[in-house]
């Protein structure tokens, strides 16, 4: 363990679990280390470095914007808030954004806008109304989100957890419409579930979703934040169902990989259950954030990431899966958004993470013994050839040596 490491060891707290690197310098879709080994970035941080490493233009509109303008708080009207909500809800097809930092601020805003919206738009009991979420769900690690969570390490040790929240299985519509009751106000959903191991739903799910919450007056809240902004080649995942949501939630991406900024975006009814009081952030929609996030919308149009996404998708998907090779599973994903599900007793993703790792690449295992690749945008064909060879490398060397029988004491 290098000095970096032992410091951040020895006064950080335990609740990651770093692969054993230490980063210090990025550009592209490249990252250094502190002995100068490069790696490519298959990773993406989560889809939060979408447009690549230090992207210029993203860089300029932070240091403009810092030299210019900080943080005033939402006690005032500032002149970058307004374009960037309006720039984000021309191209999510919404009409209110309300800003926040990161993604489970997003989430507990959705929450609490749902449940205001269910008492006094659809006339809710006063404290009883439900979400639904699915199983295996992740958006964020909140005490309220933890709370209807059903991964056990995420709740242990945390309650008690509020209640209102009910599970049903991922990519089951019938189950859903069983769900609902008069009290139900929300069903919140990830298009494609990340954490829980890239999981795509079958085709037509969030369009059959959509018309079940209409007929039943329920609120559909599309959960974006790893899969929007054109990881799955549309500007939003359930845009590949034809579907527009009530309530769209933004994050990761939308700050350029510089700094935390997330949206909560939903039609005009839902967002005016908000009054003056209800809801605030001292640094959400700060006039850097809103820089940065208006740049990073204009960036991705202009240069055409979402159509990247859309054009390079099918190939990565297609290379993976012509992996040869017992250890994998399944291969999942949509656009430059990808799962790759291995045999758990004889390769362990987190395993196969330090193997790539010491290959050259950046990923990361998750759920399912899953490795999860969600390269930035810019990311070109021959660099996603280059990276699906070392995967193969390494699954032949694993695959290998899983192979070797156990020797005889």
């Amino acid at each position: 363990m290098g000095r970096l490491n032992r410091l951040e060891a020895r006064y950080g707290a335990a609740n990651y679990k770093p692969l054993p690197v230490t980063l210090v310098r990025a550009e592209g879709i490249h990252v250094w280390d502190e002995d100068g080994r490069r790696y490519l970035d298959m990773m993406g941080a989560y889809s939060a470095a979408s447009f690549g490493h230090c992207h210029p233009r993203l860089v300029a509109a932070m240091t403009q914007q810092a030299n210019r303008l900080d943080t005033v708080s939402r006690a005032y009207f500032t002149d970058r808030l307004g374009p960037f909500l309006a720039r984000a809800c021309e191209l999510t097809g919404t009409d209110a954004a309300l800003p926040s930092n990161g993604g489970a601020e997003s989430v507990e805003t959705a929450i609490k806008a749902a449940r205001k919206w269910a008492y006094t738009v659809k006339g809710v009991p006063r404290d009883r109304a439900e979400i639904i979420v699915a199983e295996d769900n992740f958006h964020g690690r909140s005490t309220t989100i933890v709370g209807f969570s059903s991964v056990p390490q995420y709740r242990e040790g945390f309650g008690p957890f509020a209640p209102g929240f009910k599970h049903v299985p991922f990519g089951d519509a019938d189950a859903l419409a069983a769900a609902i009751t008069p009290n139900t106000a929300a069903y919140l959903v990830e298009p494609i579930q990340g954490e829980g191991g890239i999981r795509v739903p079958p085709a037509g799910y969030l369009a059959r979703v959509a018309e079940i919450c209409r007929a039943r007056n329920v609120l559909l809240v599309c959960d974006e934040i790893q899969t929007g902004l054109g990881r799955t080649g549309r500007m939003l995942a359930c845009q590949h169902d034809g579907v527009t949501p009530d309530a769209v939630l933004l994050g990761k991406a939308l700050g350029g990989g510089l700094l935390p900024v997330s949206l909560f975006l939903a039609r005009r009814e839902v967002m005016d259950v908000f009054r003056p009081g209800d809801h605030g952030s001292t640094f959400g929609g700060n006039p850097i954030a809103a820089a940065v996030g208006l740049a990073a919308l204009d960036t991705l149009v202009e240069e055409r990431l979402v159509e990247r996404s859309a054009a390079l998708g099918p190939h990565l998907l297609s290379r993976l899966a012509a992996l040869d090779n017992p250890l994998v599973r399944e291969v999942r994903g949509r656009g430059l958004f990808a799962g790759i599900e291995l045999d758990a007793t004889k390769a362990p993703a987190g395993i196969v993470a330090e193997r790539l790792l010491a290959a050259g690449i950046l990923t990361r295992d998750t759920h399912r013994n899953t490795i999860r690749l969600a390269p930035p945008l810019i990311i070109q064909k021959p660099d996603i050839d280059w990276a699906v060879d070392r995967i193969a490398e390494v699954l032949a060397a694993v695959s290998k040596e899983s192979a070797k029988p156990i020797p005889v004491t």
